[in-house]
């Protein structure tokens, strides 16, 4: 990835101002934080996994603006922001095989 990534900002914070705060970070419904990443920042699903404990991550990211944002949904549907920036682009690198450094 190219660019520096500046993660959490206020502007996110701001953005989502009608959500709750849980534990330091920007929480609220599913739909809501979905919603207002699409509505506000222009940003779609890019990648999703499972973490520990049946959480949910996923990172949303705008292809024409190049913002991102990552995002753990818990089991109960609460979804929180965890981190955002800029400069986001879709990568497919091979897995390179052990041993050889970078």
């Amino acid at each position: 990835m190219t660019g520096k990534t500046v993660f959490l900002t206020t502007a996110l914070a701001l953005g989502m101002a009608t959500m709750a705060t849980a534990q330091g970070q920007n929480c609220g419904s599913r739909t809501t934080v979905i919603e207002r990443l699409a509505e506000r920042y222009g940003e779609s699903r890019q990648s999703i996994g499972m973490a520990p404990e049946g959480r949910v991550v996923e990172v949303f990211a705008s292809l024409e603006t190049g913002t991102w944002t990552i995002t753990v949904t818990m089991p109960n549907g609460m979804t929180c922001l965890v981190a955002s920036g800029q400069a986001f682009e879709h990568l497919e690198e091979p897995l390179q095989p052990t041993g050889i450094k970078s």
